[in-house]
């Protein structure tokens, strides 16, 4: 684990503290840190999950099937 040393606005982590429910700088950090991670992770999935879904609207599987059989 490494401490890195970093300016904060003091009055963030108070705010963010009071948000999360978190008693120290430490915990909420580390929590504002999963929470970020994991909207990034559920972003990409619903992206994935909405490709995948309307596929056909974005891609021609003709075109791709025509190029792969071509070696591009």
């Amino acid at each position: 684990m490494s401490k890195p040393l970093v300016d904060i606005d003091d009055g963030k982590p108070t705010f963010v503290q009071q948000q999360l429910g978190t008693r120290t700088k430490r915990e909420t950090i580390d929590r504002a840190l999963t929470i970020a991670s994991a909207i990034s992770a559920d972003d990409r999935a619903r992206a994935l999950r909405r490709l995948q879904e309307n596929a056909d609207s974005f891609l021609d599987f003709d075109v791709l099937a025509e190029r792969e059989q071509a070696g591009l």
